[in-house]
């Protein structure tokens, strides 16, 4: 018995209407404007033919305001499952051609039957958000849609990778749900997040300001630290978001995507010592000590345009990769402070969860000192460095490069702290702080009755460094595993990871620790 060719003509039917969103119109109108359609997001996020979709004819709910006999594509939202450069990813897409892409009952539960398969078969999740907000014609059933989202990305949380693109509006409450995730992808173009608009701030509180200000990706990337990476567009979005995907493992059950080279190449770099200034105090670009170490000078930074004292990143190291935190003195001296504190520790928390081991570069001079820095909560900020260390139990390499001064040195993973091995270049220097400042405590009254103040500065601060300061006298206590001449730090490092991709660490057992916020 075969199908009647009615039954295949009504599938036919039903299949192009849920296929055309909210028209072809609309869909012209977005394309015009260089925006992509729910589903060519999905088309360009997946290999072709491989995305098979979860809920295509699900239908709203709601009997009121003229609602009834509103027939709603897809509830206006795409969801299911493809192939990302050969593993499967769940993917969310939001049609704002669908009533504003406005989250309703059904709407949530398809997010959230998606979000279930991921943790069911272990694969990353990419939510797409271009959404009007809540659907108000549904009223506190779409506020209940909401919560069941929030609540599937916190269980989801640590057990699959999430990433949101921002690539339209995302106000009010939809806001949260790409805060819960792990990463947030936002366009330059059209794309706006924020929890109260322009309007609302100025009927509220009087003051005027734009759309830019409150919720632009720009602003989020550099002022908020909401957004981890801004893109151009579209397209761009969507490739970053793969980038990153080759990054991760598709689940807290598995290691990264490793692909260690079959040697490891041992050779020296020369150029390494150039790339270092003569005194400490003076910036160095810790990029371009990355670069160096780093396969094909190639590695994918996060945050890169918030607290920038602080620079995190993923990277491979001879095909093994890594998670990436490094202080960068071109920027406040590298100093941590508030934002950067909260930086790392999110990173370091992140790497943790999905099993990826753990470069710190240390050149920072201690935690940044200020009235704004004390009553903005430093104290509470920096502690987040040493709980997300000391909690982590994957692989863990410290390397200082310069400065590590107090307890900024403890906060970039001492061995006090968790790090399996702990190496320096011979101008490292570790102590409870900088030279010059020990010296004016600790000789006072020498100083003051020198004939030649600057020469006898100069004088201890020379003695100091070498008694007190030198990475020998750290590694003769056994703080330091060893010390490693600059151009040997690329093959140093890999040789290290290699060895440390079998360490198993468990912690005590407990419900979770109370990491101070």
């Amino acid at each position: 018995m075969t199908i009647s060719a009615k039954l295949m003509e009504a599938l036919k039917q039903r299949r192009e209407q849920v296929f055309a969103g909210g028209g072809e119109d609309k869909v012209r109108v977005r394309r015009e404007k260089g925006l992509l359609s729910a589903r060519d997001r999905i088309d360009t996020l997946f290999e072709p033919h491989t995305f098979q979709e979860v809920g295509a004819h699900i239908q709203h709910a709601c009997r009121h305001f003229g609602m009834a006999d509103k027939l709603l594509a897809g509830d206006g939202v795409v969801v299911g499952t493809g192939i990302v450069e050969g593993r499967p990813v769940a993917a969310v897409s939001q049609d704002f051609t669908v009533t504003g892409g406005t989250l309703g009952k059904m709407h949530a539960r398809k997010i959230v039957d998606v979000m279930n398969f991921a943790m069911k078969t272990g694969c990353p999740l990419v939510a797409f958000k271009d959404s009007a907000g809540a659907r108000i014609q549904e009223g506190v059933d779409s506020l209940s849609g909401y919560g069941e989202v929030f609540n599937k990305n916190v269980e989801a949380s640590g057990i699959i990778p999430q990433i949101a693109v921002i690539l339209g509006p995302c106000a009010g409450g939809a806001s949260y749900s790409p805060a819960l995730m792990d990463f947030i992808i936002m366009s330059k173009a059209n794309a706006h997040m924020f929890i109260t608009g322009p309007e609302v701030i100025k009927a509220v509180t009087g003051r005027q300001c734009s759309m830019n200000e409150v919720g632009s990706a720009a602003m989020h990337a550099t002022i908020s630290g909401n957004v981890h990476f801004v893109a151009d567009d579209d397209h761009h979005a969507i490739s970053i978001a793969k980038n990153l995907l080759s990054y991760l493992p598709s689940s807290n059950a598995e290691d990264p995507p490793h692909k260690p080279t079959e040697s490891i190449a041992l050779v020296s770099d020369p150029v390494m010592n150039d790339l270092i200034p003569d005194a400490s105090n003076e910036p160095m670009d810790v990029r371009q000590i990355i670069a160096r170490i780093v396969d094909q000078n190639d590695f994918l930074e996060s945050h890169a345009g918030f607290a920038q004292n602080l620079v995190t990143c993923f990277a491979r190291i001879e095909g093994v990769i890594v998670g990436i935190i490094a202080n960068n003195s071109t920027f406040k001296a590298g100093a941590l402070d508030i934002d950067a504190s909260d930086k790392g520790a999110r990173f370091i928390r992140f790497c943790n969860c999905f099993n990826i081991p753990i470069l710190t570069l240390v050149d920072v001079p201690g935690f940044m000192p200020g009235i704004e820095q004390e009553r903005g909560g430093i104290i509470r900020h920096g502690a987040k460095m040493l709980f997300a260390y000391a909690g982590s139990t994957v692989p863990m390499i410290t390397f200082i490069l310069r400065k590590a001064y107090g307890g900024a040195y403890l906060a970039m993973c001492s061995p006090e702290l968790g790090a399996d091995v702990v190496l320096s270049w011979p101008c490292g220097e570790i102590a409870v702080m900088g030279a010059e400042g020990a010296v004016n405590i600790l000789y006072r009254k020498e100083l003051s009755e020198a004939g030649d103040r600057a020469a006898k500065t100069a004088e201890l601060v020379a003695e100091y460094r070498r008694q007190f300061a030198s990475p020998y006298v750290a590694a003769g206590q056994g703080y330091i595993t060893d010390v490693v001449e600059p151009g040997e730090t690329r093959g140093v490092i890999a040789l290290t990871l290699r060895k440390l991709l079998t360490k198993r660490a468990i912690q005590p057992p407990k419900k979770h620790g109370n990491i101070p916020l």
